[in-house]
């Protein structure tokens, strides 16, 4: 038994020490010399401090900043230990309840007309509840408040737009999007 026992202590603890270990240690080594600014959680930021990651959304609810999507991650959103979807489904009371708050919310904010289309991803929330980017579409949309509350060209803030949307993956899969913390990050740069 002791022939049996010992070599299986043995592989157990070197195992452990290779995939426990070693490996993890060369995989994060390895993307920190490969993926610099993107292996720490591609952290943003301002001034030398810390204000968020390009990976997850936050809240921006004033008139001058770009809105992200809702979140449904947390009691209050974007919580980014509770990330998750509201898994309520479509035809869900709730979630129709909320859509239907949201829709006359984001009309009223941004100035459109009662019967107005409205881009989905302004209403709903994400599978995670904290994606970072919104549609094109949403921010043109939103554009048009932002300038006005900043004291800005329309012209400007679709620059700034077309400056953080990032295309789709690969050139095929998904959709253009745009990045919601840099966009106002940068509009923070260019003053009030």
């Amino acid at each position: 038994m002791r022939r049996q026992l010992l070599p299986a202590l043995m592989m157990t603890i070197a195992l452990t020490v290779v995939t426990g270990l070693l490996y993890p240690m060369a995989v994060t080594g390895a993307g920190r010399f490969v993926f610099k600014d993107k292996a720490d959680g591609s952290f943003v930021t301002k001034d030398g401090k810390v204000v968020g990651s390009s990976l997850l959304g936050q809240n921006f609810t004033k008139p001058e900043y770009f809105q992200p999507r809702p979140s449904a991650a947390g009691a209050d959103g974007y919580d980014a230990l509770a990330s998750a979807a509201s898994n309520l489904g479509p035809s869900n009371p709730d979630l129709l309840k909320a859509v239907a708050e949201r829709t006359v919310a984001y009309r009223a904010a941004n100035g459109l007309p009662a019967d107005a289309m409205v881009p989905v991803d302004a209403v709903t929330a994400s599978g995670s509840g904290l994606d970072p980017q919104i549609s094109v579409a949403n921010a043109e949309i939103q554009a048009k408040r932002v300038a006005a509350a900043r004291g800005m060209t329309f012209d400007q803030v679709v620059a700034l737009v077309i400056k953080h949307t990032q295309k789709r993956a690969l050139g095929f899969l998904g959709e253009a999007g745009v990045n919601v913390l840099e966009l106002n990050l940068d509009l923070d740069r260019l003053g009030p």
